[in-house]
C-alpha cells in the first residue's frame, strides 16, 4: 500500500480553528489495530497547524514520511518548554509513555506513521490537555476497536 498516494484512505479531520489559541488542523487515518493493543496509523498536518497539545500514555514509535514535523517537550510538573526539534522525512523516533509534547506541521505540513502499543486495561493511547495539563479527552483502543467492529443486526 502506498500510504502517500492512495485514494483509499480514509482520513478523519480535526479542525478547531484558533479555539485553544493555536491552530489545530491535521487528519488521522488508522491503517491496522488489534485486540493485543497495537495501533498503526497515519497523522497528516496542515501547513504551520497543530495537532492537540497531548501526552503519549503508550509506548510510541514514529518515522516522518513527507514534509517536516516540529515538537516542542514540555516538562510535566512545570508546564515550561524544555526542548525544541524539527523531524524531518525520513527521521524515526521511539518513546516511552508520558511523553508531553506540542506537534506542529513545517511550512509544507507534515505526514508521520505511528506505531502505538498499549496493551494495558482500556488500552490509553495519548490524553488531550488544556493548557494547565488537565486532560480533556483521551484516546484508548477500546474506544478504536469498538468503533471498527461491524455491529449485528
Amino acid at each position: 500500500m502506498n500510504l502517500l498516494n492512495n485514494p483509499e484512505i480514509r482520513w478523519k479531520n480535526y479542525n478547531e480553528g484558533e479555539k485553544f489559541g493555536y491552530p489545530i488542523n491535521y487528519s488521522d487515518s488508522i491503517l491496522s489495530a488489534t485486540e493485543d493493543g497495537r495501533l498503526e496509523i497515519l497523522v497528516k498536518w496542515e501547513p504551520n497547524c497543530f495537532c492537540h497539545f497531548h501526552k503519549h500514555t503508550a509506548e510510541t514509535s514514529s518515522v516522518v514520511l513527507q514534509g517536516e514535523l516540529h515538537v516542542t517537550d514540555i516538562c510535566s510538573e512545570t508546564g515550561k518548554e524544555l526542548s525544541k526539534r524539527v523531524r524531518k522525512v525520513g527521521d524515526f523516533a521511539h518513546k516511552e509513555p508520558g511523553d508531553l509534547h506540542m506537534e506542529q506541521g513545517g511550512p509544507e505540513g507534515a505526514i508521520v506513521l505511528f506505531s502505538i502499543y498499549a496493551p494495558e486495561g482500556e488500552g490509553e493511547l495519548a490524553q488531550a490537555l488544556d493548557d494547565n495539563r488537565q486532560v480533556i479527552s483521551s484516546s484508548t483502543m477500546k474506544k478504536i476497536l469498538t468503533k471498527r467492529i461491524p455491529k449485528e443486526s
